[in-house]
């Protein structure tokens, strides 16, 4: 998604070091220690300074928020917030090499691709320029596929080092900049095209938007793309349930569109090609301090046991960070972030290291959770 700063306001809080008197005591039962964290996090770290110099955080972490049971489960009581890397402009679209054991994500203003190595911390230039890309996956082969925003298009990153067009245009018309990409079992791609790379010179190319916005799927066997729903104002990010049987569809038409709201919609997926039985999934508005708020949702991801994990922002404090619904849609948990968050994606060995491209930074957390997906 693009945040471009006229459609919404910088609610981002000021960066200041962490107050010594949020800090809380450990509890001296282990087994408290680990579990009961809920709790403990009723009031979060809101100013959180992430720099090298800073006392570190005593656990549990105090910004990752139990707000129902079945979240304390997930939250591992020894793991804090990590601030990976700093100085992208916009980052968006993590994901995980499974063969080559990284993290790729966007840097989209900068025009790059980049890479983080988990054993030694290392980060650098995958790629650029790229065309402004945007949203990344890997596909079941361990090639990355991209949307890129600049050229318009989706393309895949051979072994061989080239370069493979999938799909640039539909009905004759070229998309709008496809923003967000998911791979189904059966090859099919299937991806979002709400064209904010295409409205703003900042993140690709200003230029007419010539299609509705619109989901599409690329058909593995004749790579004929064909839409699956033009149902929402802005369909931005984009998550298969464990089983694949539905398919999550974020809403960020608000940024262009009164009337539009700010939710998640859930559709059944049928014959693995086409969509059914649109409706909401779940509102983004919550509570926070005693007042009613409301954000976006860009990035999405389910965990195994089909709990969905949200990067949103766009609200302040107490909201910008990732939110965790149950497959029922109940908000169970909170990462708080001082910045707001775009994307996400699981990772790791294990795929239980959650990964937040977050504005200007890339952030980590472990949880007692695993990806469901490729990445």
């Amino acid at each position: 998604m693009n945040p471009f700063a006229t459609a919404l306001p910088d609610a981002a809080p000021a960066r200041a070091k962490a107050n010594p008197s949020n800090i809380r005591p450990m509890h001296t039962s282990r087994r408290s220690f680990l579990t009961t964290l809920g709790t403990l996090a009723a009031t979060p770290l809101l100013a959180r300074d992430f720099g090298k110099n800073v006392e570190p955080v005593r656990y549990p972490e105090p910004d990752v928020i139990a707000l129902e049971d079945a979240f304390k489960k997930i939250k591992i009581g020894n793991a804090a917030i990590e601030r990976l890397h700093t100085g992208m402009r916009w980052a968006e679209g993590p994901a995980w090499s499974g063969p080559g054991q990284y993290l790729m994500w966007s840097d989209i203003p900068n025009n790059a691709q980049m890479r983080y190595l988990p054993e030694d911390g290392h980060v650098s230039v995958l790629r650029k320029p790229s065309n402004y890309g945007n949203g990344n996956t890997f596909d079941p082969q361990g090639r990355q596929v991209t949307c890129e925003h600049e050229t318009r298009r989706v393309v895949r990153y051979e072994a061989n080092g080239t370069v493979t067009v999938l799909a640039e245009k539909f009905a004759g018309k070229p998309f709008n900049a496809p923003n967000d990409i998911v791979v189904h079992p059966d090859g099919g791609i299937w991806f979002s095209d709400p064209g904010y790379g295409a409205l703003f010179a900042y993140e690709g190319k200003k230029q007419p938007l010539e299609l509705k916005e619109a989901v599409y799927r690329i058909d593995p066997a004749t790579g004929k793309t064909e839409m699956v729903t033009d149902g929402l104002f802005k369909p931005n990010g984009l998550c298969f349930t464990p089983d694949y049987k539905k398919l999550y569809i974020c809403d960020t038409g608000s940024t262009h569109y009164k009337q539009a709201p700010k939710n998640i919609q859930v559709w059944d997926v049928t014959d693995a090609r086409k969509l059914s039985n649109g409706r909401q999934y779940i509102s983004m508005e919550m509570e926070v301090k005693g007042e009613k708020v409301a954000g976006l949702a860009d990035g999405i991801r389910c965990d195994t046991e089909g709990n969905v994990w949200v990067g949103s922002g766009w609200v302040g404090p107490g909201y910008d960070g990732v939110q965790i619904f149950s497959p029922e849609g109940q908000r169970i948990g909170q990462i708080l972030l001082p910045e707001i968050c775009a994307n996400i994606c699981f990772g790791g060995p294990r795929r239980n290291r959650l990964f937040m491209a977050a504005s200007q930074s890339l952030y980590a957390v472990y949880v007692e959770a695993t990806g469901a997906h490729f990445c």
